[in-house]
């Protein structure tokens, strides 16, 4: 049998045996965390800051933007660069607008507002002239946008086509009445699919324009027809597609086209799957972000 200074001798061993182990464990271990950690770092330093920024932005989109979007986190760098040089052209192209007032890609919908008190500093009368008609008096529109609805209906009278303004600015008075009529006839529900709250509506800032008859069968009319194949190639884009109530919150609307200029359409067509709502969320986010 063993003597008790064997056995303590042994046992003595094992301990120090155990706290080697465990010390070189550990040393290895925080060697492989700073390795890890160091990394990290060289790749988060190899990728642009610009890109970083791309890539928080994309993560604080929705799935649903995520499905429809061109590019994904896996895209490789130099692609998202080209869309990124893409988004400062339409960012400088901003600039070339009235400055002193709203963006023409100011994000405004169920979840953002313009507040009861804006309104746009450069309105302008609408009036029937040789370019296009109007289906009453008073109305009136941003002068950037002004000049853009002259260019389209210049190039839709060479078509042969007359187009009809059935709406622009709305203030913020103006729409509270349209939405509580909406309600009155329709109930809330329904009211909330087809008119903006006061303070949420793309008309309040003067920047968009319903055409036609302001009902569905406006896109079987030949103005209808031609104003959704041409209107983006002049900067209009339309706001609330078929198929997209859950992203704007509102049904179709076949009529209603927001000017946003035709670089932002382009840009919208390219990497946007043509959904203005996404475009300008994520502009939106960019700026923000």
């Amino acid at each position: 049998m063993q003597s008790n200074s064997t056995r303590l001798f042994v046992l003595a061993f094992c301990v120090l045996f155990l706290f080697a182990c465990t010390k070189a464990n550990a040393k290895d271990a925080k060697k492989n965390k700073t390795e890890t950690e160091n990394s990290n770092k060289i790749v988060a330093e190899e990728v642009p800051a610009d890109v970083q920024k791309f890539y928080s932005v994309y993560d604080s989109m929705s799935e649903r933007f995520k499905n429809d979007f061109a590019l994904t986190k896996a895209s490789n760098i130099s692609e998202i660069q080209n869309f990124l040089a893409d988004l400062k052209t339409v960012l400088d192209e901003e600039k070339k607008y009235t400055q002193n007032d709203l963006s023409l890609y100011y994000l405004i919908d169920k979840k953002h507002n313009a507040g009861s008190s804006y309104a746009p500093k450069d309105l302008v009368d609408l009036k029937s002239n040789n370019y296009f008609l109007v289906n009453k008096n008073g109305m009136q529109i941003r002068a950037d946008a002004y000049d853009a609805l002259v260019t389209l209906s210049q190039a839709a009278l060479n078509d042969g086509i007359t187009l009809l303004v059935s709406s622009a600015y709305r203030s913020y008075a103006y729409q509270e009445r349209v939405f509580n009529y909406w309600v009155s006839v329709d109930g809330l529900e329904e009211a909330e699919r087809e008119s903006a709250r006061p303070g949420t509506s793309q008309h309040q800032l003067g920047c968009a324009v319903d055409f036609g008859s302001i009902s569905d069968d406006f896109a079987e009319t030949k103005m209808g027809q031609w104003v959704y194949k041409n209107a983006a190639s002049y900067g209009w884009s339309l706001s609330f597609p078929k198929q997209y109530e859950d992203v704007t919150g509102y049904r179709w609307e076949c009529w209603h086209f927001r000017y946003i200029g035709k670089p932002a359409c382009e840009f919208q067509k390219k990497y946007f799957n043509d959904i203005q709502q996404f475009m300008l969320e994520f502009i939106d986010s960019w700026k923000k972000n």
